[in-house]
């Protein structure tokens, strides 16, 4: 008869995998996906890099898990800011603003998703990621036509140029300190996200 696990051993694999995950997903916010050695996590996680074995396949396959376990978070954050009530243009302005913010209170992780070089593997993960962001702005930007507070556009180029934009005015502010120049850098973005999707000027977001 074949060994079968008992609950117990269940759920302490689990909660092992979760642990794993969790210092990994420290490691690359400390030090970046090249960086993140097998080894690195092991150690983070106090035990002996085969152990990481037991549970992912491969250090790629313990990296996109990271990925999608720390992207997926941001989607859903956006995603639920988006779908808030208010106007569409005030929940697009609101969604850019919670984003950009998220990202520069977590920089380290922000930029690992965002830009920071990464193994084919995760690259193809962020570009999947993109696409899911694309689909939110659109959806929002589409609400605010078809209301009438956007001008009539190509959805999916507003929201592919949405998508591009913030994280590229993202990158290099990163590692800002300056409590001050996030706050311009937020007024600003919010203020490029509602040009670009043709919203009128606010005495908020000029």
């Amino acid at each position: 008869m074949a060994y079968r696990k008992t609950p117990a051993e269940i759920s302490r694999l689990e909660a092992a995998r979760e642990h794993l995950i969790a210092c990994a997903t420290s490691v690359v916010t400390e030090v970046g996906w090249s960086q993140a050695s097998v080894t690195a996590v092991a150690d983070s996680a106090g035990i002996a890099a085969g152990s990481v074995y037991q549970h992912f396949a491969s250090k790629t396959a313990l990296a996109v898990e990271v990925f999608r376990r720390a992207a997926g978070r941001e989607v859903d954050v956006l995603g639920g800011v988006l779908r808030e009530p208010g106007s569409p243009v005030e929940r697009l302005g609101r969604g850019v603003e919670v984003f950009a913010r998220r990202a520069l209170e977590n920089s380290g992780l922000a930029y690992a998703l965002l830009a920071a070089p990464a193994e084919p593997a995760v690259g193809a993960e962020r570009l999947d990621f993109r696409r899911r962001y694309r689909a939110l702005f659109a959806d929002v930007v589409h609400e605010g036509i078809a209301s009438g507070v956007l001008p009539a556009q190509n959805t999916e180029i507003t929201a592919a140029a949405l998508t591009g934009a913030v994280g590229e005015v993202l990158v290099d502010p990163l590692g800002s300190r300056d409590e001050g120049a996030n706050e311009r850098l937020l007024a600003e973005l919010v203020a490029m996200a509602l040009r670009c999707a043709g919203a009128p000027p606010s005495p908020q977001h000029p």
